[in-house]
């Protein structure tokens, strides 16, 4: 019966100790990472304690023209964007804490968007203050001087010109899920928290949203 070199037959053992190394080492990374994402939604959950209340008030008021927007079950942080203001400034929304805002993201191109300024423009005079604002931010990445000729020759003169124009907002926000197509619309709470999400047109200025708004606000209606 002819003999076997047991060292021939014999697994190498380096590649099988790389392999259980590797995966020990795979183990680990993955409970580093829950452990940072548990710690990450506990902070948000912190941080967005003084919104849930907010959010409770808004929720109800998701009917009639505005009951397309999704109120969220539980407040989260607003998404980390960055834009230019009026003069060319950079800002993102944590600029905007202590104020509630309705950040509405629009382009020259998209028709739903062009109809619903003139609405935008509207809730911005009636509500608009040191408590609210609405933040319409232009998404057009050519003829870039066009969204604020547009809005001049269409009387949108409340709102304030915000912009970002190297469509670097957009992919965030389409990784994020926010956006799928424009318009898009978040409201975000004075806290710096995200409350509803509209992806879609709304009338922004009819009974229902001036409800909405006043109701992030804690002012009664009317």
């Amino acid at each position: 019966m002819p003999m076997t070199d047991e060292t021939t037959s014999r697994p190498p053992r380096g590649p099988r100790r790389g392999l259980i190394l590797g995966a020990g080492a795979l183990v680990v990374a993955a409970l580093v990472a829950f452990a940072l994402a548990s710690r990450n939604s506990e902070a948000v959950a912190q941080a967005c304690i003084p919104a849930q209340e907010t959010l409770a008030r808004v929720a109800p008021t998701a009917t009639g023209e505005v009951a397309a927007v999704s109120v969220h079950s539980a407040p989260r942080l607003a998404p980390e964007i960055a834009f230019t203001g009026p003069e060319g400034e950079p800002l993102t929304l944590a600029d905007f804490a202590g104020k509630t805002v309705l950040v509405n993201l629009w382009a020259t191109w998209c028709a739903p968007c062009r109809e619903e300024m003139p609405a935008l423009d509207a809730l911005q005079e009636e509500l608009g203050g040191e408590e609210f604002e609405v933040v319409a931010i232009n998404v057009d990445t050519r003829n870039v001087d066009r969204p604020r000729a547009w809005l001049e020759e269409h009387g949108i003169d409340d709102l304030a010109y915000y912009a970002e124009n190297e469509g670097t907002l957009m992919q965030t926000l389409q990784r994020s899920g926010h956006v799928v197509g424009l318009p898009t619309t978040i409201l975000v709470g004075e806290e710096n928290c995200e409350l509803a999400v509209l992806k879609g047109p709304a009338h922004w200025s009819g009974e229902d949203a001036l409800a909405m708004i006043r109701a992030a606000l804690g002012r009664d209606e009317g």
